[in-house]
């Protein structure tokens, strides 16, 4: 009678160990699917943004043509043109940072061109000593790509409009200020013979892409979920046997 007593108390405490570990357990294996899938699917998302990456690329660097009487901001973002007209002395300074040279103004410059219209042209950079530098109209055909710029968030200074400083390149508000169409080149080159600004490209290089880091953030947090999950068991199995 009492090894049958034993043998049952022996298995209900069997019984309430593993009940004891089915939990963690459970939480350990759905935490580190979860975890693993948010990991996947970031990999997923950084090959759909590198073909992305790589489609704006190849529309960058296009053939130009000539732009187009009536633009649309999201079927022509990036499009490559050319134009002919005049540059005017009507500017925009907006402060802007190179790893190669530091603190630059971009010259966003109206810009008229042979069929009477009033675009925005970005003319490229200068440095911070030649902002008021004197600049005169000049005659050019200009050759670079369509693009309305999101720069503009919270922490975004109020622009200084005496001082002409600006803080970044808000398409609808600069061709309000210079009486422009709300189209925006951005200079990739032009037939002038010494330009007094140096053409700063449009490139796929400012558009975010962190699904890697991302990745991997994920990955690590399901390593670590696998080895406290572990841990936290072991542990568990070692209170028993004490």
């Amino acid at each position: 009678m009492s090894r049958r007593i034993f043998r049952r108390d022996f298995a209900f405490l069997i019984g309430l160990h593993v009940r004891r570990l089915i939990l963690p357990l459970f939480f350990g294996i759905v935490g580190t699917a979860i975890l693993v899938s948010l990991g996947s699917w970031q990999v997923r998302r950084l090959d759909w943004k590198e073909n992305i990456l790589a489609e704006i690329d190849r529309r960058i660097a296009g053939e130009a043509v000539a732009l187009p009487a009536v633009v649309n901001a999201q079927e022509d973002r990036y499009l490559p043109v050319t134009a002919k007209g005049q540059i005017t002395t009507d500017e925009i300074h907006i402060l802007a940072s190179s790893k190669q040279t530091g603190a630059v103004y971009r010259v966003i410059s109206a810009f008229e061109t042979e069929s009477g219209r009033r675009v925005l042209l970005d003319r490229g950079w200068i440095k911070t000593t030649d902002k008021d530098a004197p600049r005169n109209a000049v005659e050019t055909t200009v050759e670079g790509n369509l693009h309305w710029p999101d720069e503009i968030d919270s922490y975004t200074p109020e622009n200084d409009l005496d001082a002409n400083i600006w803080f970044a390149r808000d398409v609808p508000t600069m061709a309000q200020h210079l009486k422009t169409e709300e189209t925006l080149i951005i200079a990739r080159k032009t037939s002038e013979n010494m330009s007094e600004v140096t053409p700063w490209p449009v490139t796929s290089t400012g558009i975010p892409n962190d699904h890697l880091q991302y990745a991997v953030t994920w990955y690590g947090l399901a390593i670590i979920w696998v080895t406290m999950t572990l841990y936290y068991l072991r542990r568990m199995r070692k209170q028993k046997k004490v």
